[in-house]
C-alpha cells in the first residue's frame, strides 16, 4: 500500500498586507520541499509532518512523500501560489491508495475564503473513494466542506501547539484502523458565533484549558478524536470562529452530542473570551516596576498587537519607542522585519556607527492608524545568516531561517533586526546572534501566546503590551464585512437568546 504525506499550512490574516507567494511557502529555498529531501527534513521533528512519518514508518506500506510547504501567517494566498500547490498534492492522491494531510484550517486565498475546503474538494472530485485524513491547527475555521471531504480529523490541544507530532499520531493512528477494517470513524461537527481574542485562547488559560481537557477526556473514554478549535478571528471569512469536531467510531449520536457539550460549555463562558486592553504607559509603568522586584530572569515585554505568527507586519515601533522613551535599560529586542535597515547595516560593517530608519515600512490599509519608521542611532554588534535549530517543544529539530540578520545595539538596548519573518517562541532566535535573554533585564518579543514555549519558565513577570498592528486585540480597530452575523463580541448576544445548545442561530 501507498500512503501519501504532504503539507499545505498558512494561517491568514485577511487584514494583513504581507503578501503570501510561493517564496514564503520556500523558507528561503526558491520553492517548497519535496520527496526525499522533505522526508528527510522532516522525520522525527516535533511537527505533524513528523507525526505521520512516525506511525507510517511503523506500518507495512510505502510512504510516497509530496510537498511540504509551510508559510508563516501573512496576507490572503496568491493564487499561483496556492495552484502550485494543490496541484502537487492533487498529483499525489492520483498515485497512491490513501492520504495523510497536514493542513491548517485558516488558509483564504484570493479566491477562495476556504483554501483547505477547497483543496480537498479537488481532491475527492478526481478521487472519490480515496482515503483522506488531515491534522488542523486550534486556530482553525472549520467549515462543512472539509469535514465532508476527509474521513478523519484532528486537531491540536494545546496553544502553544506544543503537541503538533502527537496530533498527526492521534490522526494517524485512527486512520490505519480504518484501513485495516477496525475502525470506522464517524465526523460531526458544530460552531458557536463567537470570535474568541486570541490572547485569550492560551490552554495554560481558562476557559479553553477546561475545554481542551474535557476534550482529551472524551478521547480517553473511547471517542477517536475530539478536537476544539478556538478558531482564527483575523481571518474575515463566513464560517471564523469557535467550532468542535468530534470523531467516533461509527456512533454519529454519540459524536453530536460530544460537540453541543462542548459547544455549550463554551458558549457560557464566552465573556472569558474576551481580552481587556491596557494603555501603552500603564504597561510601561508595570515594566519598570516589575523589574525593580526582587528574582532571577528578565521581565518579558510582549508587542502583541505585531506579531508574525498572526499575521502581523512584524514592523510597527510604537512599543519599542514607548520602551525607549521609558528609559528601560538591558533590554533585548526580537525583532524587526527590515530587510533594507540589514543591509544597511551589513553593508556599514560589524563596529560601525549607524542611523537607521527602523520598521514602519509595511503600510496597513486595514488600520486607519499607521505605524511610522523611527530613527535610531546605534551600533552594529552582529552580522549573521540568521539560521539555528529549533530546540523547544514546538518545531524542535526544524532548521529555522530568518534571513540575513544584525543585531543594533542603541544604548543597553539590542535589537535583533531580520529578513524573514519568524515568531520568537525559542530562546535560539537570540542565542544565534549572540544574545544570552537570560542576562538581560527586560525581553522584549513580537508575540502574543507561543512565547510561553521557550520564555515563559525564564520570565520574572509578563506585561503585556497594547502597540499598534494587524494583530489588534481591538475589533473596533478592524472592518468586518464577511464574517457571519451575529457574532460574539461584535454583537452582543452574538445571536444567543439563551446558553443552552444548539443556539436558535439564524442568518
Amino acid at each position: 500500500m501507498k500512503i501519501g504525506i504532504a503539507m499545505m499550512s498558512h494561517e491568514t490574516n485577511t487584514f494583513s498586507p504581507v503578501i503570501t507567494d510561493l517564496d514564503r511557502f520556500s523558507a528561503g529555498r526558491g520553492e517548497p520541499l519535496r520527496g526525499e529531501a522533505a522526508l528527510k527534513a522532516y522525520r522525527g521533528t516535533a511537527s505533524c509532518l513528523g507525526g505521520y512519518i512516525e506511525v507510517a514508518d511503523k506500518q507495512s506500506v510505502d510512504i510516497e512523500m509530496g510537498i511540504a510547504a509551510s508559510a508563516p501567517p501573512s496576507g490572503p494566498v496568491e493564487n499561483a501560489a496556492y495552484e502550485y500547490m494543490c496541484a502537487a498534492i492533487i498529483e499525489l492522491a492520483g498515485r497512491v491508495d490513501a492520504l495523510l494531510l497536514d493542513l491548517h484550517g485558516a488558509m483564504t486565498t484570493k479566491s477562495h475564503e476556504d483554501g483547505e475546503g477547497e483543496l480537498l474538494r479537488r481532491i475527492r472530485a478526481e478521487n472519490p473513494k480515496l482515503p483522506i485524513a488531515i491534522s488542523l491547527d486550534m486556530h482553525a475555521n472549520i467549515t462543512e466542506l472539509m469535514v465532508s471531504n476527509c474521513d478523519v480529523l484532528t486537531g491540536y490541544h494545546t496553544y502553544p501547539h506544543v503537541d503538533m507530532d502527537s496530533t498527526a499520531v492521534r490522526g494517524a493512528n485512527a486512520f490505519f484502523a480504518m484501513l485495516r477494517g477496525e475502525a470506522k470513524p464517524v465526523l460531526r461537527w458544530g460552531n458557536a458565533p463567537m470570535l474568541p481574542h486570541v490572547m485569550r485562547q492560551g490552554t495554560d488559560d481558562e476557559p479553553n484549558r477546561s475545554l481542551q481537557a474535557r476534550a482529551i477526556e472524551l478521547e480517553q473514554s473511547g471517542s477517536l478524536g475530539v478536537s476544539v478549535f478556538t478558531g482564527f478571528p483575523h481571518a474575515d471569512i463566513y464560517d471564523a470562529g469557535f467550532s468542535v469536531v468530534a470523531m467516533t467510531d461509527d456512533d454519529a449520536d454519540s459524536a453530536q452530542a460530544q460537540v453541543n457539550e462542548i459547544l455549550s460549555h463554551a458558549w457560557e463562558q464566552r465573556d472569558a473570551f474576551v481580552y481587556e486592553i491596557e494603555a501603552l504607559p500603564a504597561s510601561m509603568q508595570r515594566a519598570k516596576a516589575a523589574a525593580s522586584v526582587s528574582g532571577d530572569g528578565p521581565v518579558i515585554v510582549l508587542d502583541h498587537y505585531d506579531n508574525t505568527a498572526s499575521g502581523g507586519t512584524m514592523d510597527t515601533t510604537e512599543v519599542l519607542s514607548a520602551v525607549l522613551d521609558a528609559g528601560l535599560e538591558r533590554v533585548a529586542v526580537f525583532g524587526f522585519f527590515d530587510p533594507d535597515v540589514v543591509e544597511q547595516m551589513a553593508a556599514a560593517g560589524v563596529g560601525a556607527s549607524v542611523t537607521v530608519e527602523l520598521g514602519g515600512k509595511l503600510p496597513m490599509p486595514a488600520l486607519t492608524e499607521q505605524s511610522r519608521p523611527l530613527t535610531i542611532t546605534g551600533e552594529v554588534k552582529l552580522i549573521s545568516n540568521g539560521k539555528f535549530q529549533a530546540q523547544v517543544a514546538m518545531a524542535r529539530g526544524l532548521t529555522m531561517n530568518m534571513g540575513k540578520s544584525a543585531v543594533l545595539s542603541v544604548g543597553s538596548v539590542d535589537i535583533a533586526i531580520i529578513s524573514r519573518h519568524i515568531e520568537p517562541y525559542d530562546p535560539e532566535c537570540f542565542r544565534c546572534l549572540g544574545m544570552e535573554p537570560k542576562a538581560y533585564e527586560y525581553v522584549m518579543l513580537k508575540s502574543r501566546i507561543h512565547y510561553r514555549v521557550g520564555f515563559k519558565d525564564m520570565a520574572k513577570q509578563v506585561i503585556e503590551c497594547a502597540g499598534r498592528g494587524v494583530c489588534t486585540s481591538d475589533y473596533s480597530q478592524l472592518n468586518f464585512e464577511n464574517v457571519r452575523r451575529p457574532v460574539y463580541p461584535l454583537d452582543q448576544d452574538g445571536g444567543g437568546a439563551n446558553e443552552s445548545w444548539p443556539l436558535p442561530f439564524t442568518d
